[in-house]
């Protein structure tokens, strides 16, 4: 066929031909840059350490290690919508306060005598805990412990910044004021369905500033053995907003799931994509053919409409996951899409 020099004048009128492109812009289903990968906590806690006695937080103003997928490098995320760090604070220190227009959340791994404030809010720190910070709230964090704290960061950063909405500022000072009763979003809504009826919704942010895993493991306690639980995901528990019964973020779910002694899974794909963390426990989640082996605070990302099922290789305890995932985004955009897959190995 002869050459057509038209095409060769396009550019510069800021036009293409939609011919040449409509298999990439229409694919038969989602194609996720990122890949299934684990990062181990076992190799990733003695980097933390070093770095807490190599780099003060006046010069890091976060010291934190980002788990970057291998496939998305630049700019740096965990899978295409939302990030995953891990933070560590020692006794003595604290961390400048800001904000940014993201969502962010932390989930405790270790230590104790830790907090963060969130708009004039003490929300104090323990392991397991699920700690939320809303965009655009201001917060810092305040060590007064005696060993090195260690957390979980999750933002949506990512998804903000792709659309191209972000925002930061420092605050004018170190530490914000303390302004509220210390825990107060705790304390006045993680009780069940009983919300105080003096206040009213505000926003689409979940009100409760801490999951405590207090709260978290009694749940577990009470539903027991009774539950018969989902053959994909086990015995899973989804935190929630009290107002309205849906995610804790408009832009991030939140969940913890049980998996028995010996569990094996059956095979989903979805179009949420998800970053899993080991609460307690070892096993494997096999991703599009790719076997992910973890244990104890290891963190792994699931990509979006990849298959994958989850295994508890132990006979005789429970392994624990926590989990964050998109689903909100697709669900309020009508993009999520769930289906029986068998993603092998």
């Amino acid at each position: 066929m002869t050459p057509d020099p038209v095409y060769d004048e396009l550019p510069r009128h800021g036009v293409a031909p939609l011919w040449r492109y409509f298999g990439n812009l229409f694919p038969a289903q989602p194609r996720s840059r990122a890949v299934p990968y684990v990062w181990s906590w076992h190799d990733l806690r003695p980097h933390l350490l070093h770095f807490s006695k190599t780099l003060s937080l006046e010069e890091a103003e976060r010291r934190v290690l980002m788990l970057v997928n291998p496939a998305l490098t630049e700019p740096p995320a965990t899978v295409n919508t939302l990030y995953a760090g891990l933070q560590v604070i020692l006794p003595g220190e604290t961390a400048q306060a800001h904000r940014h227009a993201s969502n962010a959340f932390r989930l405790v791994i270790e230590g104790s005598g830790a907090w963060t404030t969130v708009d004039g809010e003490r929300v104090h720190m323990s392991p397991g805990d699920l700690l939320l910070t809303p965009g655009w709230s201001w917060h810092d964090h305040t060590h007064d412990g005696d060993a090195p704290m260690f957390w979980l960061d999750a933002l949506d950063y990512p998804l903000v910044n792709a659309l191209e909405a972000g925002f930061y500022e420092k605050y004018p000072e170190r530490l914000q004021p303390v302004t509220r009763p210390d825990d107060a979003g705790s304390r006045q809504f993680l009780h069940g369905r009983l919300n105080p009826a003096w206040r009213s919704p505000q926003g689409l942010n979940s009100p409760v500033t801490r999951y405590t895993w207090t709260e978290t493991e009694r749940a577990f306690d009470a539903i027991a053995d009774s539950a018969e639980g989902s053959d994909v995901d086990g015995i899973v528990l989804e935190y929630t907003n009290p107002w309205t019964g849906g995610p804790v973020m408009p832009t991030i779910g939140c969940r913890v799931q049980r998996l028995r002694p010996g569990f094996e899974g059956t095979g989903r794909r979805h179009t949420a994509s998800t970053i899993f963390h080991v609460v307690r426990g070892e096993g494997a989640t096999v991703v599009d053919g790719t076997r992910l082996d973890w244990a104890g605070h290891d963190t792994f990302a699931v990509p979006g409409w990849a298959a994958y099922r989850h295994l508890n290789t132990s006979a005789s305890a429970d392994a624990v996951l926590f989990s964050y995932s998109d689903e909100p985004v697709m669900n309020s955009l009508g993009l999520y899409r769930c289906e029986p897959a068998d993603p092998q190995a």
